[in-house]
């Protein structure tokens, strides 16, 4: 695919996600349609062009794609080494990630409050191969994800947020035991 296609991918990914969005339709809807819409351009080579697939040694690298003008969503590409990983943690808002390339195992948990201190009980887990869509809205989006494939991996997440001015998607890292439930 030509530069100049992979660019108008973009530029026709980002009219179709303005339009889920201007729907103002609640946090899951709107993480559902975004997603089906998503999972559509995760083929699309050159979707995340050469500037936007740098890393870091360090930690996983966010690389922005486009912020709404109106900062109602954000388009971020996600670049992780082999292991790299988040911390636990909850988001701001509504996230959909599809994986570009590579993989990303995820581990989901929820929050248990007891008089002996809180904990972290694990709900779930899975690898999301090469094309898979998943979207989240909070409550319930407590997880951790990283790279356990052994080359580099790209994800595209979506955020309604404009994460130009916030930073990041993260709501609240959580440094907290893990229990059996």
């Amino acid at each position: 695919m030509t530069i100049d296609a992979a660019a108008d991918a973009r530029a026709e990914l980002i009219s179709k996600i303005r339009q889920i969005v201007a729907r103002a339709e609640a946090a899951a809807p709107t993480s559902q349609a975004v997603s089906a819409v998503l999972e559509q351009y995760l083929d699309v080579p050159g979707l995340v062009p050469e500037s936007a697939r740098a890393s870091n040694p360090e930690a996983y690298q966010q690389n922005l794609l486009h912020v709404e003008d109106d900062g109602s969503f954000s388009i971020v590409a996600l670049v992780w080494l082999p292991g790299q990983r988040t911390p636990v943690h909850d988001h701001i808002s509504w996230c959909v990630v599809g994986v570009y390339e590579g993989n990303e195992s995820e581990l989901r948990y929820r929050v248990v409050e007891d008089a002996a201190g809180d904990y972290l009980v694990e709900t779930g887990t899975g690898v999301n191969l090469q094309g898979s869509v998943e979207g989240f809205a909070p409550p319930g989006d407590l997880h951790e994800v990283w790279n356990s494939g052994d080359a580099l991996a790209i994800s595209i997440h979506v955020y309604g947020a404009d994460i130009r001015k916030l930073g990041s998607s993260i709501r609240r890292r959580y440094d907290l035991p893990v229990r059996a439930g």
